[in-house]
């Protein structure tokens, strides 16, 4: 529950940093773990990095261009929603 912070994961074979080429979404988009959030390019090939979570993405870090190193945090994911329907909340349909 709450704001999930994602950072950068280890890509492997001594990658320590790679440079943003393409977000795939935005701040408010509504994502599904495993839906695609960013190119990320690196020395050795360009990885697509899927959501660890679902929720809404209420940040991000960096611009297309940016370097990001391994560790640092790359996006906030609002994951409160998952939570509310176990919580025996009340419809308004009426």
């Amino acid at each position: 529950m709450g704001n999930f912070v994602f950072k950068l994961p280890d890509i492997g074979e001594g990658v320590v940093e790679g440079e943003v080429v393409q977000w795939h979404v935005s701040v408010g988009d509504s994502v599904s773990e495993d839906d695609p959030l960013v190119d990320v390019m690196t020395d050795k090939a360009t990885v697509t990095i899927p959501s660890p979570r679902s929720g809404v993405i209420s940040s991000l870090s960096g611009g297309v261009g940016d370097m990001i190193a391994v560790g640092t945090t790359l996006l906030e994911i609002n994951t409160e929603g998952e939570v509310s329907a176990s919580e025996g909340g009340v419809s308004d349909d009426g």
